[in-house]
């Protein structure tokens, strides 16, 4: 028997998970998020966000707390042993401007990232039922039925797997995933305090690219005082056969032999787990009334720093998406997700897995800070002006911030509404007055927008973009948008 009803089940309370129920929370939709481990992640594996996910989490309303956490990217050093070497950046370091106001990537622990997205959650009335491993799910045409560990079951109208690469979810609902191994060689990913006299400072990323057994990587942490000094351990095995000892033993006895550490300078080793580089693509996203999304539909390498990020924008596709649908705009909406989401999936594992298997080190550059992802294939995207300019702004675009006439654009669009702007025009209004789920923005000429009339969405892509406003009010219609969306 059914004892609880939602809106939508979320299964996963990591990035993924915690964006979606925040996001929904704040567009006023009954939303569960279930997870089955007792508490948070604790670890730095996703240990980097980039440019676009910030841009995503600044309209989320956390950024400000995110950038107090992390910190801007180290220069790389590289070691023999126990003498330093030569340094490098690996980051290809953009100035921030107008349109792009986080030009960098920024170094925050997954686990911190987690903490602030929670955070959110719990101001925005929402909650994680810790603790809640689910076992069984069902569908028919009107909703999802989900059965859990404790014999509890809950009905949901939606459900969406962010249970990771491992998803018990997709598991059940028979979901395959295309992809390969990108290295046979283990590897292993600890977080490590070390002692103040560690002769590791802070102010480099480290590596041990001929070290005995494997190359490591041990990159400063981003921490409170209180912590002390933490780094996050990478460690490959050469040795393809090798099982890596994550035990705080394990892990003190591989960095004292193959870094310049010694035993004593590891204070504790705070967590450790091992992997093997992958780099996979579930067949669909979608069946029926659940979807996949983060690491339960694409699982990555983690050269590039590509999966966490893709994850959250996954997150960000789909929300408004379904909100606008339980709000009465026809179901076909939700068909655009998957449409959308795969080719982006597809192509970033091609970036992360090229970079994992380049021979030689790869300077991150602009295709890693995903601010050119769009979906002008998109049937959302709908380009109406006859001839623009080969480089202009059009539909499917990710819409650029900046400060034409005094008005921020980021803060413009921030919030759960689609925005209808006019840039350089007289100003457009949607007949007869207005539409409840829209806000009307009008500003002087911009060159990063040209002139025209664009309707951004709430995931701040354009969505629709006109010389002037006709044919914007039939475009919103035809989603069938409403108040709610």
């Amino acid at each position: 028997m059914t004892v609880a009803t939602t809106d939508v089940l979320i299964v996963g309370a990591g990035p993924t998970g915690l964006v979606l129920a925040a996001d929904l929370a704040r567009r006023g939709v009954d939303a569960l998020l279930v997870e089955r481990a007792d508490g948070l992640f604790p670890g730095s594996r996703g240990k980097g966000l980039q440019p676009r996910t910030q841009e995503v989490l600044y309209d989320l309303g956390v950024l400000d707390a995110i950038r107090a956490a992390g910190s801007e990217y180290p220069t790389m050093r590289m070691w023999e042993g126990a003498e330093p070497g030569e340094e490098w950046d690996m980051m290809e370091r953009a100035e921030p401007s107008e349109q792009v106001p986080f030009a960098n990537g920024w170094l925050i622990p997954q686990a911190r990232t987690q903490e602030v997205l929670y955070a959110r959650l719990r101001e925005l009335g929402g909650e994680v039922r810790f603790g809640t491993e689910l076992t069984g799910l069902a569908q028919d045409a009107d909703g999802v039925t989900a059965t859990f560990a404790d014999g509890t079951t809950v009905g949901a109208r939606y459900a969406v797997a962010a249970d990771g690469g491992r998803s018990t979810v997709r598991g059940l609902l028979g979901i395959g995933m295309t992809g390969e191994t990108v290295d046979p060689k283990p590897m292993l990913v600890a977080d490590v305090r070390v002692t103040d006299d560690a002769p590791v400072p802070d102010t480099h990323w480290h590596v041990w690219p001929k070290a005995p057994g494997g190359t490591v990587a041990f990159c400063p942490l981003p921490s409170a005082p209180e912590s002390g000094r933490v780094f996050q351990l990478l460690a490959q095995y050469a040795d393809e056969t090798a099982r890596p000892d994550t035990s705080p033993a394990g892990v003190t006895e591989l960095l004292a032999a193959r870094t310049a550490l010694s035993e004593e300078h590891v204070a504790e080793v705070l967590w450790a787990s091992d992997f093997r580089a992958r780099a996979a693509l579930a067949d669909r996203f979608r069946e029926g009334r659940v979807f996949l999304a983060g690491d339960a539909a694409h699982v990555h390498s983690p050269a590039g720093g590509q999966g966490l990020n893709t994850s959250v924008q996954d997150a960000y596709n789909l929300s408004w998406k379904l909100a606008a649908v339980l709000a009465g705009a026809p179901g076909s909406l939700l068909d655009t997700y998957e449409e959308e989401r795969i080719p982006v999936a597809a192509g970033i594992l091609g970036v992360s897995t090229r970079i994992h298997r380049s021979a030689t080190p790869v300077r991150r550059g602009g295709e890693l800070r995903q601010l050119g992802i769009g979906y002008r294939e998109s049937a959302l995207s709908v380009e109406t002006r006859a001839e623009p300019a080969e480089d202009a702004l059009r539909a499917g675009d990710r819409a650029p911030d900046g400060r034409p006439g005094g008005i921020r654009l980021f803060d413009a669009f921030r919030g759960p509404h689609w925005t209808l702007l006019s840039v350089g025009t007289a100003g457009a209004a949607l007949p007869p007055a207005g539409h409840p789920s829209v806000r009307a923005v009008t500003v002087p000429p911009y060159a990063a927008y040209g002139t025209g009339v664009f309707l951004v969405r709430p995931d701040g892509h354009v969505g629709w973009a006109g010389d002037s406003a006709q044919g914007a009010a039939e475009y919103l219609a035809g989603l069938g948008l409403g108040a709610g969306a």
